[in-house]
């Protein structure tokens, strides 16, 4: 759905030129929700920005659903963007207008007949849950409600791919999540290309398929939601992973004095849990089977998306080879063992 070969974006300000955008190359599929995160000023914001054109980028190319949008002319581009819904922060409604009209706007410029675009905007009303908020104006809405106009409006013109700027920013957990339940219903209901970014990895973790971690002007890493949450590649990865999911053991913990082993081997690892794995008794199995005790330490568990996922701090105590075969039993039923200290 979305091809971006080698984009570079730079912006002169005076005799200072700043790189926003440094050779960045990535591909979304077609039907999936992809995110893409990083901190203020890593230059997401100007990346989706350049994939409707809004920014033109200094070099490389984009295309969308299999056309060149950066080799298009201005007359070109306005109806390509048709097929390029996109909601922002902060709204951007029309404050003179109903929601009904707001809605109807985008159909209104795309000239298309006026009843088929009053049963569009009727239908829309309902997919976002609106219908009674038809004849009222933005001043009476609340922020969420603001944004159900905002997506129902990127909509309108039935586009192949909906763009999302921090639009859920604004809002509050509980309405963020409605939103965010919103634009996955509409992901499956319309098998709809949704590519998002933002500044919050709780975002990446509810809705999206695939993500691409941007830092400095470049993608440092990319890959598929649960792969990266599970085994981060990149420091910029792990800050944010950090803030939703605690993967770091207690340093205490790390340095903790052993006790009396009875001249046994103790090591300490963390086992990580994804998917139907987190709800096995996989652990006590191992314990029956092999001459080992186990104390556990520390653990958490969460969800990404609909998948459980979920890390333990164990320390084992028992013989070299027992405590190895331990190890291999639980690495051969899909955990990822990381031995943090052997004494």
């Amino acid at each position: 759905m979305i091809e971006i070969r080698n984009l570079t974006k730079i912006y002169t300000v005076g005799d200072q030129r700043i790189l926003a955008l440094d050779n960045v190359s990535l591909t979304v599929k077609k039907g999936e929700i992809f995110g893409i995160i990083g901190l203020s000023g890593a230059g997401k914001s100007t990346l989706i920005r350049c994939v409707n054109m809004l920014e033109r980028p200094t070099h490389g190319t984009i295309f969308v659903d299999g056309q060149e949008i950066t080799a298009l002319s201005e007359e070109e581009l306005r109806v390509a963007r048709q097929k390029i819904g996109m909601i922002f922060q902060h709204f951007n409604l029309l404050s003179s207008r109903t929601v009904f009209n707001n809605i109807m706007f985008p159909l209104e410029i795309a000239r298309v007949p006026k009843k088929e675009a009053r049963q569009r905007v009727q239908s829309l009303l309902e997919m976002v849950g609106l219908t009674d908020k038809a004849d009222v104006y933005p001043a009476q809405l609340s922020g969420g409600q603001k944004q159900r106009v905002g997506i129902a409006r990127a909509l309108a013109n039935r586009p192949s791919l909906l763009l999302s700027d921090e639009a859920t920013s604004a809002l509050d957990p509980q309405t963020t999540r409605s939103i965010l339940e919103l634009l996955r219903d509409i992901n499956r209901r319309l098998g709809l290309t949704i590519l998002l970014i933002t500044h919050d990895m709780n975002v990446i973790k509810e809705v999206c398929d695939r993500v691409a971690v941007i830092d400095n002007s470049r993608i440092v890493e990319i890959g598929d939601v649960l792969e990266v949450f599970s085994n981060p590649q990149t420091p910029t990865a792990r800050s944010f992973i950090g803030t939703v999911i605690n993967r770091e053991i207690p340093v205490e913990l790390l340095h903790r004095p052993n006790g009396d082993s009875g001249g046994k081997t103790t090591r300490l690892v963390r086992v990580s849990f994804i998917g139907a794995s987190a709800g096995e008794p996989i652990i006590s199995s191992m314990i029956r089977q092999y001459d080992i005790e186990a104390n556990i330490l520390y653990g958490n568990i969460d969800r990404v998306k609909d998948t459980p996922f979920g890390n333990l701090a164990l320390e084992l105590i028992g013989s070299p080879d027992m405590i190895d075969s331990g190890l291999t039993y639980l690495r051969n039923r899909g955990l990822e063992i990381e031995v943090l200290r052997s004494d």
